[in-house]
């Protein structure tokens, strides 16, 4: 998987939120986008 640096374009995603809800990059057009992603494991999360 190639690493983002700031700056760079998200790639394209289509995955479930925290709700169990679709979303999708599209949603996400024309607005400022700040994705977090961390391992479930070892986290409370």
């Amino acid at each position: 998987m190639k690493t983002l640096n700031s700056g760079d374009e998200a790639p394209r995603f289509d995955l479930k939120d925290q709700n169990g809800q679709n979303v999708d990059f599209s949603d996400f057009a024309g607005k400022k986008l700040f994705l977090y992603f961390y391992p479930k494991a070892n986290t409370s999360g």
